[in-house]
């Protein structure tokens, strides 16, 4: 029998121990409690599992069932699963870590109603046993609603693209007057619409939030010497901090893991080649133990929760924009401050370009590949506000004034009005260009020159030749292979001697990335002119560029204490001394339970919630009602504990 739903708002204080709801939560909610289709894309960090699982518990108390949560990754369903147990709400997940009697005994929980939400897979909700079970409750009207997590796996433009995501049009085929609510962190136009047409959401309503991560500070270097570069940017901002760097390469991960290991940095490696027992060991330790760094390819990270992850570092250049907002968004979720650092060079645009041109996709796919890895180059190399053009990808724009105020969190609030153009004397204050900005020189000179040496050495030789060739010819090197093919008779060689090595390499980047100049994958990587070298060649484009510069980030914090070794949480900064003594208690105190529950300590309780209840230093459970993040069940369960542990500092 169908009653009236409880208030969300009452759920969300009641059950999560929060006031109130940040930016358009509320409006989602409502509107997938009230049997509405959604399509929502929120920040990493901004609340999106709240907006499905409130919508479950109020539709489950007002008599509509079970809600199915598809979810990509096992680790993530386990985590979640425990924190909705922690706050009280029945939950449960079925997937391949549970045998078959556990699997049926799930099975025969959910016929019986008892559950209120239920993740699994995509491969596992499209089986033939599983839709057989939804018939039977489709038929009781017992399917409350589907949330199809981190959606943009459905889109073959996304940067995560999983098959078994494309069969999940059974959910609207199969059981249309349930709501489905897809949500995701990352998805540009091209990736919205197909997350739209293949999940059949054309009557969805969409809910937008801000991309803006104000307390992510961006910043991009030219690579060197990457190791020592990545190690000076942890040792001097970040030591004894939560931390992850991504790698291209399995040996890659392996050796840098094992580095920064022999300098006295706790780090871990993780990639696909492992063993499962050791990928999964290794990332155990990384989410239940504070300060741990882990090196990984993008095997690791989605789904990862953890909120006090302090700095994601790039060795390598990802793919596209998508791929580096979701893996540099899994810094500070707790909306405390965090960086994302990355080390880029002409051999990351080399191999990326490669990987494209070698793909057994279709032409079409390579086209719009392309045109998403020049948006990223863009990016790397840009000269002016980083955080505008991030969120210009993404159809956003930033008011003058800053970045949206209010207390929404890392959520940002309302979606900002628009500038005159991208980087228009705008300052986030928080990229290395507008913290540092660069140094700008006029390379347009050194542009023509270089295009016009690939054009007289393929006149010439009748072949193409590579980047370091190309440099020494301009710079009137007259190395071995300069001499045996007798390119010191271009009329180009020594032209460039002005220019440094450093300089023509930054040239060569912006002409590449700008598509004035092509790397040929299948000719061992020389360069080709372009449609689009005609415009520098003739004078008609200029080409500025960025000094060559030691890297921004060589500097050491100011605006927090947090990245010094036995420094105090980022979330505890601000606390006095003797709430620092309680915060470090309750730390230890949550360690001991979140072992003894095999479960992540920010599922017990986040720093943010323990840092509170150390300045509060509370003496009875009515002073411990208020705090953020504390709700009834926690506090029934770990009230009189926490005001114990409290009480003896």
């Amino acid at each position: 029998m169908l009653t009236s739903s409880p208030a969300p708002q009452t759920i969300l204080h009641e059950i999560f121990g929060y006031e109130q709801f940040r930016g358009p939560q509320a409006a989602i909610v409502d509107h997938v409690v009230a049997g509405g289709d959604a399509l929502v894309l929120m920040p990493t960090g901004g609340g999106k599992s709240l907006c499905y699982q409130i919508p479950a518990i109020a539709r489950q108390r007002a008599g509509h069932g079970v809600a199915i949560v598809v979810s990509p990754l096992i680790a993530l369903m386990h985590d979640q699963v425990g924190a909705l147990h922690e706050a009280g709400v029945e939950a449960d997940f079925l997937n391949s870590t549970l045998t078959g009697e556990q699997a049926n005994a799930v099975e025969k929980r959910m016929l019986r109603g008892e559950i209120t939400l239920l993740y699994a897979a995509p491969e596992r909700v499209t089986t033939p046993r599983f839709l057989a079970l939804l018939d039977q409750m489709y038929e009781r009207g017992q399917v409350s609603l589907f949330a199809i997590d981190e959606a943009h796996c459905v889109s073959q433009w996304g940067h995560d693209f999983r098959p078994e995501y494309r069969a999940l049009t059974v959910l609207h085929e199969r059981y249309g007057t349930v709501p489905r609510v897809a949500l995701t962190a990352t998805a540009d136009d091209i990736t919205r619409a197909d997350i739209v047409e293949r999940l059949q959401l054309q009557q969805a309503r969409q809910f937008i939030s801000s991309f803006d991560r104000p307390n992510i500070s961006y910043t991009i270097v030219e690579k060197k010497e990457a190791t020592a570069q990545l190690l000076r940017f942890i040792e001097r901002d970040h030591a004894g901090e939560a931390g992850i760097v991504y790698c291209q390469s399995r040996k890659r991960v392996e050796e840098i893991a094992q580095t920064l290991s022999g300098q006295g940095i706790t780090a871990l490696p993780y990639h696909a080649g492992l063993d499962q027992e050791v990928r999964q060991r290794n990332q155990d330790r990384f989410l239940r133990e504070d300060g741990i760094v882990m090196a990984a390819t993008i095997a690791f990270g989605m789904g990862i929760d953890k909120p006090d992850v302090r700095f994601v570092a790039h060795l390598d250049m990802p793919k596209n924009i998508e791929g580096y907002y979701q893996e540099t968004g899994r810094a500070g979720r707790d909306g405390l401050p965090a960086a994302a650092w990355m080390a880029y060079g002409l051999q990351d645009v080399v191999n990326q370009r490669r990987m494209i041109d070698e793909s057994p996709a279709g032409e079409e796919f390579k086209q719009v590949m392309r045109g998403k890895l020049d948006a990223l180059l863009a990016l790397a190399e840009a000269t002016d506000c980083r955080r505008v053009r991030l969120l210009k990808y993404f159809g956003e724009t930033l008011v003058a004034a800053g970045p949206p105020q209010g207390d929404h969190g890392p959520l940002g609030g309302q979606r900002a009005h628009e500038v005159a153009s991208v980087g228009a004397t705008y300052s986030c204050g928080n990229c290395d260009n507008c913290l540092t900005p660069p140094q700008i020189w006029d390379g347009t000179d050194a542009a023509r020159k270089l295009l016009s040496t690939v054009y007289r050495v393929q006149q010439m030789s009748g072949i193409s030749f590579g980047a370091a060739h190309m440099m020494d010819i301009l710079r009137g090197k007259a190395t071995e292979k300069v001499t045996q093919f007798g390119h010191q008779k271009v009329t180009t060689f020594g032209l460039g001697a002005e220019f440094s090595e450093a300089q023509l390499r930054g040239v060569l980047r912006q002409l590449i990335a700008t598509g004035a100049l092509a790397v040929d994958a299948q000719a061992f990587n020389t360069l080709q002119l372009t449609e689009g070298s005609r415009g520098v060649l003739k004078g008609e484009t200029q080409v500025m560029l960025r000094e060559s510069v030691s890297m921004p980030t060589e500097r050491r914090r100011s605006t927090r204490s947090g990245g010094r070794s036995g420094a105090p949480s980022a979330a505890a900064a601000a606390l006095t001394s003797d709430a620092q003594v309680r915060f470090a208690a309750l730390k230890a105190w949550r360690a001991e339970v979140a072992r003894a529950h095999n479960l992540p300590a920010y599922v017990i309780f986040h720093d943010a919630t323990l840092a509170a209840i150390a300045a509060l230093a509370p003496s009875t459970l009515r002073e411990l009602q208020g705090v953020s993040g504390l709700g009834a069940s926690k506090l029934e369960k770990y009230g009189e504990d926490v005001l114990r542990v409290v009480s003896v500092q």
